[in-house]
């Protein structure tokens, strides 16, 4: 196995600690700081997200792979920056407004941020006036808001109402959580929805970076 195989197989067993000098070692070696972040911390968030899918890895792994993934992130962005290497998008997710409910929402900002997005994470309770403000401060290609509890998921059709008549141009919007359906997203106008944090990134990227499609839980 090879560094970038190491950081890939650190970033899968939480290795947090360990995954800066493997980063270390990878740059020293004269791998570019893009093949770093693809080959070995993205390639081992994917795998995580996979077995989270297959329910090989539940929530607890998925946030212990998490550190180690922000860990070499933290590592790595220097070098991403020093050589002009930018996000492929930029991903504004948040707990829409009247839901405190947060751990789904960090899920899916984490896997976001494993498949290469920008993630600027707006939190809980978040308004539909927070989510177009957010949207007119920098170029943001995806939207994704997610609601837990059948009380709060009116407030996604509100957002999706208000980005439409406020934002130009209207990110991608994924809708996702416990109380969400594909039906339901279907019914407000979601252009995605995931099932789960791992299946919300993949239909994020397939909707930002391929063609702009109807809404799939695959």
């Amino acid at each position: 196995m090879g560094v970038l195989g190491s950081i890939a197989a650190s970033v899968i067993r939480g290795d947090d600690e360990g995954i800066p000098r493997l980063i270390g070692q990878a740059l020293g070696q004269g791998i570019p700081a893009r093949e770093v972040l693809v080959e070995g911390l993205q390639l081992g968030m994917a795998e995580v997200g996979r077995r989270f899918r297959e329910c090989e890895f539940f929530v607890p792994e998925v946030l212990i792979a998490a550190e180690a993934m922000k860990a070499g992130m933290e590592e790595l962005r220097p070098h991403l920056a020093q050589q002009g290497v930018q996000p492929a998008a930029t991903a504004v997710v948040g707990t829409v407004k009247g839901d405190l409910h947060d751990i789904g929402k960090n899920l899916v900002a984490m896997m976001l941020e494993g498949a290469g997005f920008e993630v600027v994470d707006l939190g809980v309770d978040v308004s539909a006036e927070k989510f177009a403000a957010a949207c007119r401060q920098r170029p943001v290609q995806l939207v994704a808001m997610s609601a837990l509890l059948t009380t709060t998921i009116v407030q996604l059709d509100s957002v999706i109402r208000y980005l439409k008549n406020e934002v130009d141009p209207v990110p991608v919007i994924i809708v996702g959580g416990a109380a969400v359906t594909q039906e339901f997203a279907d019914q407000i106008g979601a252009d995605g929805y995931g099932r789960d944090a791992a299946t919300g990134a993949i239909v994020a990227r397939r909707l930002c970076f391929g063609q702009r499609s109807a809404s799939s839980s695959d």
